[in-house]
């Protein structure tokens, strides 16, 4: 991959620009005496290019969520006072909920541990966690429980449970859950790099979708006295299902994050999509049709998880190498030095940090620098495809608030 970022030739191999080519990139200009001639000083950098569209894209989150709520409650509502029994139900709701959102714990810090290099803000990740359990669970369950009562009326249960288990419910919980990703892709693109970051917020997604999932799963099975079967199978052995599901449509959108080419911006997304689709219906369908073969699908599963989390921490060490080589520029020109470098791109930096004098100071730091490193990336693609890319405006902000934080550390080292 190589680095458009004017280092002259050396230890990196980087060619320079030729004059006429020189890059661009937004930022005060030299300050003009006035009556001296020469231009008008620029517009101040605009910190934040994006506020407007992440203006909106948080108005539409809150209405999803405001609309997930009330569906939800209806929901939970009708699973209680419906049943012939609603004390016990409601009991059972209770007792599902604990088994359903304790082990979340460990199951999110599998996904934080793995994003090492640059981290997402947890706003951003409690975003996601929020619209899966609240808005995909409200309008896909609205959506199944629709399917189901038409087409059980109409032909009979057992056919109502097929559409709905392996028709309905994979397309319509993909794609509600899939608009998140959408919407971390258009609407905070500075918060959206690639793959990795399409991976992350898709996890985070299911992850919220299959705990309010599970509370109405562990619910009937504690009325059948099987809740610790049913803990053990979608709590033990699958409780990766669906952000697997949702990985393959957030792999999508990183593909597309990642290329300058329009056919692959668009065909990304929908074919990651009709990926996850497919595989949802799969694991949906063999326990409703074939159910003698439920296990050694399991164990197929089980085995694809696996590698499924190899690629992904594959795809985790590819983002470190990207941002340590758009980072030695940056060396070269004074803006960072060689430890700071090795700490930035160090799996463990954040940690040192936290347990040493740099503290919170040296997480932004890093935080700053890996921005800096992957808008960089960004408009290098976009450089090369000659297109424009939102991330070349967020270079010269990045730098400055990097010399800030460059700065405060320097204040607090040890004498």
């Amino acid at each position: 991959m190589n680095n458009p970022y004017g280092s002259p030739p050396g230890p990196y191999g980087h060619a320079p620009y030729p004059p006429q080519q020189q890059p661009r990139y937004p930022g005060p200009a030299p300050y003009t005496p006035p009556g001296h001639g020469g231009s008008a000083p620029r517009a101040p950098v605009e910190l934040d290019p994006d506020k407007r569209r992440r203006g909106v894209g948080l108005a539409l989150w809150i209405v999803g969520m405001l609309a997930g709520v009330v569906l939800n409650i209806l929901f939970t509502m009708a699973e209680i006072f419906l049943s012939k029994a609603p004390g016990r139900m409601l009991s059972a709701v209770l007792t599902g909920s604990l088994f359903a959102f304790l082990p979340l714990g460990f199951y999110l810090f599998v996904p934080m541990v793995l994003d090492r290099y640059d981290p997402e803000p947890w706003w951003c990740l409690a975003m996601a966690f929020l619209w899966g359990a609240v808005v995909a669970t409200g309008f896909a369950g609205m959506i199944n429980t629709g399917v189901h009562i038409v087409f059980a009326g109409l032909f009979g249960p057992a056919v109502g449970n097929f559409v709905s288990s392996v028709m309905s419910a994979p397309l319509s919980e993909e794609f509600f859950k899939g608009l998140v990703i959408l919407g971390f892709f258009y609407f905070l693109r500075r918060e959206f790099d690639g793959v990795v970051d399409g991976i992350i917020y898709a996890t985070f997604c299911a992850l919220g979708f299959a705990a309010v999932e599970n509370v109405s799963y562990y619910a009937r099975a504690d009325m059948a006295d099987q809740l610790g079967t049913t803990f053990f199978l979608r709590g033990v052995l699958a409780p990766w299902g669906h952000p697997l599901y949702t990985s393959m449509t957030g792999i999508g959108f990183g593909i597309a994050r990642e290329s300058s080419k329009t056919w692959v911006r668009w065909l990304a997304p929908i074919g990651g999509f009709f990926v996850g689709v497919f595989l949802h219906a799969l694991w949906n369908f063999v326990p409703t049709v074939i159910p003698d073969a439920f296990v050694i699908m399991l164990l197929f599963w089980l085995l694809f998880v696996a590698m499924f989390f190899c690629i992904i921490i594959a795809l985790v060490v590819r983002k470190g190498r990207t941002i340590r080589q758009f980072l030695r520029d940056e060396v070269l020109i004074g803006n960072l030095t060689n430890e700071e470098l090795e700490l930035v791109c160090s799996p463990v930096g954040r940690i040192q940090c936290t347990f040493s004098w740099r503290g919170a100071e040296g997480r932004a730091f890093i935080r700053a620098a890996s921005r800096l490193a992957l808008s960089k990336w960004h408009t290098a693609r976009a450089m090369k495809g000659q297109k424009r890319t939102i991330s070349a405006d967020f270079i010269a902000p990045l730098r400055g608030e990097l010399a800030t934080l460059r700065a405060a550390l320097r204040a607090k080292a040890p004498r």
